[in-house]
């Protein structure tokens, strides 16, 4: 109940026509938010196109920062490696504010235009920590003699790892894509910090409206986001269905 129903809440107020900034009742049936939402392109879908941008962007960077890191630090053994990979996790364990607060002294110091490049470093240094953490909890459980192997076949290290380690780690960095993703849309303390009057991610829009006043047509966008989300999650279950049949 208290993971749903406020989600129940938002759809529901999304259509309710009642136009306050805080309804307490729903007054009635309304698809005037909706219709509101499509003609504000220079507001929320505006900010939403640079957020998926962002995150599409920096999850991609960080999927093979984070996999290659991870397969080489399992690759071999050597002396502080427990250090770099607490290193490496670093980002995830500081506070978000603290985090902010620093790129905003580094990206001032070093004279970058506070804008989508900015935006797409900070993103990456603390996106890539979760592919990393979970492609490193995939490689521990796998065979290593499946890659000695393939070495011993003639494969080179470069053709080992597309043709056997990538396939079997595959599922790992998919998942650690799409946590980073979700963090990323997510993230406004640190996008707060290094943002620009042009690139204006979603989360610090709706942060920035809090000020003022709510557009209703939030609660639209966020019932149109939660829609595409239970669609991409039934077609997943539907493709796996279909794939156990087939086996």
């Amino acid at each position: 109940v208290l993971m749903y129903l406020p989600i129940a809440v938002v759809v529901l107020y999304s259509f309710n026509a009642n136009a306050g900034r805080y309804p307490s009742a729903f007054t009635g049936f309304s698809l005037q938010y909706y219709k509101g939402l499509l003609n504000d392109t220079k507001g929320l879908l505006a900010a939403l196109k640079n957020s998926l941008i962002l995150a599409g962007i920096s999850c991609g960077i960080s999927m093979v920062i984070g996999t290659l890191g991870a397969v080489g630090m399992s690759a071999r053994k050597f002396r502080l490696q427990g250090a770099i990979e607490t290193l490496a996790l670093l980002p995830i364990m500081v506070p978000e504010i603290i985090l902010g607060m620093a790129f905003l002294a580094v990206f001032t110091f070093a004279g970058l235009r506070f804008g989508m490049l900015t935006l797409v470093l900070a993103h990456v240094t603390f996106c890539t920590p979760y592919v990393f953490i979970i492609v490193k909890g995939r490689l521990a459980g796998m065979d290593p003699s499946l890659i000695e192997a393939s070495r011993d076949l003639g494969a080179s290290p470069q053709r080992a790892f597309f043709t056997v380690t990538l396939p079997l780690i595959l599922p790992a960095v998919l998942s650690g894509v799409l946590l980073a993703f979700a963090m990323s849309l997510d993230d406004m303390v640190i996008s707060f910090f290094v943002t620009g009057p042009e690139t204006t991610t979603l989360p610090v829009y709706i942060f920035g409206k809090l000020k003022t006043n709510v557009p209703p047509s939030i609660n639209a966008l966020c019932s149109l986001m939660l829609g595409a989300t239970l669609a991409v999650v039934a077609l997943s279950r539907l493709v796996r269905r279909g794939a156990e049949k087939d086996r």
